[in-house]
């Protein structure tokens, strides 16, 4: 798994950017508008990466900061929320703002983002709305992604051919119930469960 890449950008439009790296290898990712006016007109980057890998493609997503990564994690966590959806969600409204929405129910400003239509703008709220805790200064998403054991789990799962969104769903649900737990009981938690 990818976790970052630190390069050179060889190109960059508002929607992609091609990172070179030291070995002469230049990885085109996936970004958000908040991470291209971040790193437009830089010369070296990192980006935090995302792998979305299917049968038929494996395109990366590339995140000026982790806090968005995570929130991208979430967002494609949510059924019927896929990765370019996502995108389109965390260009529209960025960091706090999305968290401010999310936490106060605000299903209007969700639904006012191209493609999201009521039911998922419900479907965010309700499944995020928990996840969100309040800071001193800022709104955060508690994310079990960067927890070893959940990410150790979730690939076994995967590697069992059980789909990565319901896994991660179940995980997150026996994580949040008991954050733990040890990886073993993890996965038989959730072989239970899905």
């Amino acid at each position: 798994m990818i976790d970052y890449i630190r390069g050179h950008v060889a190109s960059l439009t508002p929607t992609a950017a091609s990172v070179e790296t030291r070995g002469g290898v230049a990885y085109k990712l996936n970004i958000t508008l908040a991470t291209y006016s971040q790193i437009d007109g830089k010369g070296e980057v990192l980006l935090y990466v995302h792998e979305n890998i299917r049968e038929d493609a494996w395109t990366l997503y590339g995140f000026h900061t982790e806090r968005e990564r995570e929130l991208f994690r979430s967002l494609i966590g949510v059924s019927g929320v896929g990765a370019s959806t996502a995108v389109i969600i965390l260009s529209s409204l960025q960091g706090d703002e999305l968290a401010a929405v999310i936490s106060s129910g605000d299903v209007k400003r969700l639904k006012a983002i191209k493609g999201i239509g009521a039911k998922t703008a419900e479907r965010i709220i309700v499944d995020l709305r928990d996840k969100i805790k309040t800071g001193e200064d800022t709104l955060f998403i508690q994310s079990t992604a960067s927890n070893p054991a959940y990410d150790e789990a979730l690939g076994a799962l995967q590697m069992l051919g059980f789909d990565k969104k319901q896994s991660e769903k179940a995980l997150s649900a026996i994580f949040a119930a008991n954050p733990t737990i040890k990886v073993e009981a993890a996965i038989k938690a959730a072989l239970s469960m899905l």
